[in-house]
């Protein structure tokens, strides 16, 4: 079928639920307008590189991303999510403990939010299953 990815090309991403330590807000970072699905919020996280384990992955990503390192990760779901031009497969994960401070060392904009206030930011879709395993009602959210 022309423009879909076929399972070869599916993308490996780690992405996690990074909680405060208080565990009432939720980091997320907004995606560079230039990158599929630009200008939506995001679980952090990137790419699993060929042969890497998925937690490490997640390691490697977010001291990347946000200089964090993690002490407590703990698998929440993963997730086939066919795009139309891309086929990804997402290891979800929550954070629970970190060191450091998280920032957007690539320049993008994070922020913390309360779990019932995500409803109020845009998400990719391939996100939509997270929110649900977080608990939200995501009929009420916009893709």
């Amino acid at each position: 079928m022309a423009g879909v990815a076929d399972k070869s090309d599916v993308l490996h991403v780690v992405a996690a639920v990074i909680y405060d330590t208080k565990k009432e807000h939720i980091l997320i970072a907004k995606r560079p307008d230039e990158k599929h699905q630009g200008g939506k919020w995001e679980f952090p996280g990137g790419k699993v590189e060929a042969g890497e384990a998925a937690q490490i992955a997640l390691q490697r990503e977010l001291y990347e991303e946000l200089g964090v390192q993690v002490s407590v990760a703990n698998p929440l779901i993963q997730i086939n999510h066919q795009y139309s031009d891309k086929s990804i497969f997402l290891d979800v994960y929550e954070v629970f403990q970190f060191t450091g401070e998280a920032f957007g060392k690539e320049g993008q904009e994070v922020c913390w939010v309360k779990l019932d206030e995500l409803a109020t930011y845009t998400f990719p879709a391939a996100n939509i299953s997270i929110l649900e395993a977080l608990g939200l009602d995501v009929a009420r959210l916009s893709q």
